[in-house]
């Protein structure tokens, strides 16, 4: 069955690419300025730099970049807590059991740190660089979601 793009964006695509270029910018932005590959992993074990005492969280790049890294995290749940406040969507907002949410949030965080970053560092800003091994992790990673979804449809599991 041949998949219009009417199917695939039933609201259009307009939204989408904008999305895209203003996260485009904003990760060139962050690039010119400070010399740093944006990635939400990295700034994760940097913010945990301030509570953990594990050598590797203290590693200095981690700590010297923790400061301005937490304001733009803080900045993304900000972000969207004020679009879904300004267009209706605060609170719960999926099927998904949470339980199911608990689970896919560990295995994506395992898989963030056997991939060596997660999938809007190596999705976004290294495909954007052409940086080999963000070209295989987004490979694989698609390859693996593809596989999941279509044994998970098979099994019939609904949210």
């Amino acid at each position: 069955m041949a998949l219009s793009l009417a199917t695939l964006f039933p609201n259009g695509v307009v939204s989408y690419a904008v999305g895209g270029l203003l996260l485009g910018l904003a990760v060139l932005a962050l690039y010119v300025g400070t010399g740093i590959i944006v990635g939400a992993s990295s700034f994760l074990e940097s913010t945990l730099s301030y509570v953990s005492r594990l050598p590797r969280l203290q590693d200095p790049r981690y700590r010297s970049t923790r400061d301005w890294r937490v304001v733009f995290t803080i900045g993304i749940v900000l972000g969207g807590t004020l679009y879904a406040v300004a267009f209706g969507d605060l609170g719960w907002t999926t099927a998904v059991q949470p339980w199911r949410l608990l689970v896919g949030g560990v295995l994506v965080g395992v898989g963030t740190r056997v991939g060596k970053g997660c999938t809007s560092g190596h999705g976004i800003c290294g495909l954007g660089s052409v940086s080999r091994t963000s070209i295989v992790n987004v490979a694989v990673f698609v390859a693996v979601a593809i596989v999941v979804a279509f044994l998970v449809s098979a099994a019939g599991v609904t949210p």
